[in-house]
């Protein structure tokens, strides 16, 4: 046996001269890279790509949680807040939860006979206490079996729980937002904060409240112009407007800083009568002009609701009205949040074009239908030109309309050059974060790192910011991205890539 233990020894010692040969060399290599290659290649290898065809979920999480974010420009102020924080400002303001509806009690005592709990003992209740979370967002929706509504209405329900809390303290939510922004490596945040307020009905709305969207055009702006005078000469609605421009001032006040910025939306309920849309639309445009703070207009609410759908047209001939009226706000609007069988096939067929034919949009908000728009290649040559950025919501479009994966409409953008951002949507609601919607957008799609990285810098590129702020937040980005490639270079230095 002895006479054996020579070629052996001597094999295994060249296996392990090579090994440590390859590894000192792969050490060599990578340390003669730049910072951007090392990260680069790293990312190829955990997303999947290159020896590896399984993606290392773990280290691509912390990827993205590491990674720069830029902004997060299709972001709803009530929605982003987490349960657990309303909670908390119902407790600091003495109110109660009512154990029937799971609604906030403002009435303190509550009425005689309610059935209505104080936060502390909310906490205190376990089953109700979860209960409750699962009202008020998606926690737990999909991920056991228990009574639920349809996707979509689960969705847009929770808003009725929590909205009148949420507007208790605009302030303090933004502050909470800010520091979780810049946890994540978010650098601005472009949020719906307040609603555009709506002037008063008077017996002169019945007209606009009867127009059609097939209407001619000349008699909707007839119509529309008789409006635009009384809201102009009507002093109540103005005061009204300029208490809401002021109301976003006092919310916004101090919080910018040399790392972060933030700016808001109007926006209005696309569910309501025409002449209440129209007034709100209207508020919005006036008070962009009376605050640097308020940068775009968007439309929101269930686009699928039976009103929503008819006066769909109608809403783009009002936002192209007032346009000429207000020149120089920007359009980012909810369009297409739509997928087969949620509406008939003919109600996915036009919202994003008349989006941004007729409304100017510069941006869209989720895009979900755009394989079933009327020529649709058409259409996103049209965005790809113009330049039309698409706000991509992962999280919030698997649960509404159920479109997630491969069936994605992110990856129709992409291959015909439209800009994408992604964004949060909701992401208290969805029980989600800036930094997961980019490992669903990573994992799910394996855009190079370029593409990814160029997506990232579209955030800032595609917001409402002056061209100057923009050029402060692209110098930024550009440091983060230094430091952020500097960190993953370090990290893959200190150990041989497996």
């Amino acid at each position: 046996m002895s006479n054996l233990k020579q070629p052996v020894l001597f094999f295994c010692t060249v296996l392990l001269t090579i090994f440590f040969s390859h590894v000192t060399c792969a050490q060599t290599y990578v340390a003669n890279q730049s910072d951007y290659a090392v990260t680069q290649n790293y990312y190829v290898t955990i997303i999947g790509k290159g020896f590896s065809a399984i993606p290392r979920l773990a280290q691509l999480n912390l990827f993205a949680n590491l990674l720069p974010k830029g902004g997060d420009i299709h972001h709803h102020y009530s929605g982003a807040l987490y349960a657990e924080t309303y909670l908390d400002w119902v407790e600091a303001k003495g109110l109660c939860i009512d154990r029937t509806n799971y609604k906030v009690e403002f009435s303190v005592p509550p009425p005689i006979g309610a059935d209505c709990l104080p936060a502390a003992q909310v906490r205190a209740d376990e089953a109700f206490y979860r209960q409750l979370l699962m009202r008020w967002s998606d926690k737990d929706y999909s991920n056991h079996s228990h009574e639920t509504l349809p996707p979509d209405q689960q969705f847009f329900k929770t808003f009725e729980y929590f909205t009148t809390i949420s507007e208790a303290d605009h302030k303090d939510g933004l502050l909470i937002l800010k520091q979780r922004a810049m946890d994540e490596g978010l650098q601005y945040i472009e949020t719906m904060l307040i609603r555009a307020p709506s002037a008063q009905p008077t017996a002169l709305d019945t007209a606009l409240d009867r127009l059609s969207p097939l209407d001619r055009e000349a008699d909707i702006d007839a119509e529309l112009d008789v409006a635009w005078t009384r809201m102009e000469n009507d002093t109540e609605f103005q005061r009204s407007i300029l208490s809401y421009a002021a109301s976003i001032d006092k919310a916004t006040d101090g919080l910018d800083g040399p790392e972060f910025m933030l700016r808001t939306q109007a926006y209005v309920m696309r569910n309501d009568r025409p002449s209440a849309v129209f007034s709100s639309m209207y508020a919005g445009f006036n008070a962009a002009q009376k605050t640097d703070k308020l940068v775009g207009m968007n439309i929101v609410g269930a686009e699928n609701n039976a009103i929503a759908m008819r006066d769909y047209r109608l809403h783009m001939r009002m936002l192209r009205y007032l346009k000429g009226k207000f020149p120089g706000l920007n359009l980012a609007l909810h369009a297409g949040e739509l997928s087969l069988g949620m509406v008939p096939p003919e109600g996915l067929r036009h919202h994003i074009r008349e989006a941004v034919d007729i409304a100017g949009a510069r941006r869209i908000g989720h895009g979900l239908d755009i394989a079933y728009e009327s020529d649709a290649d058409r259409l996103l040559m049209k965005m790809k030109q113009k330049k039309v950025a698409v706000e991509i919501n992962l999280s919030s479009n698997a649960l509404i309309a159920g479109v997630e994966g491969s069936a994605h409409p992110v990856t129709i953008y992409m291959q015909h050059g439209v800009p994408i951002v992604i964004s949060t949507d909701d992401e208290g609601v969805s029980r989600s974060s800036i930094s997961h919607e980019y490992f669903l957008f990573m994992s799910r799609y394996q855009p190079s790192y370029a593409v990814l990285k160029q997506t990232v810098y579209n955030s800032i590129r595609y917001s409402f910011l002056t061209q100057a702020d923009q050029a402060v937040q692209i110098q930024l980005l550009d440091q983060r991205f230094t430091a952020f490639e500097k960190k993953i270079a370090a990290m893959v230095r200190g150990f041989p890539m497996q």
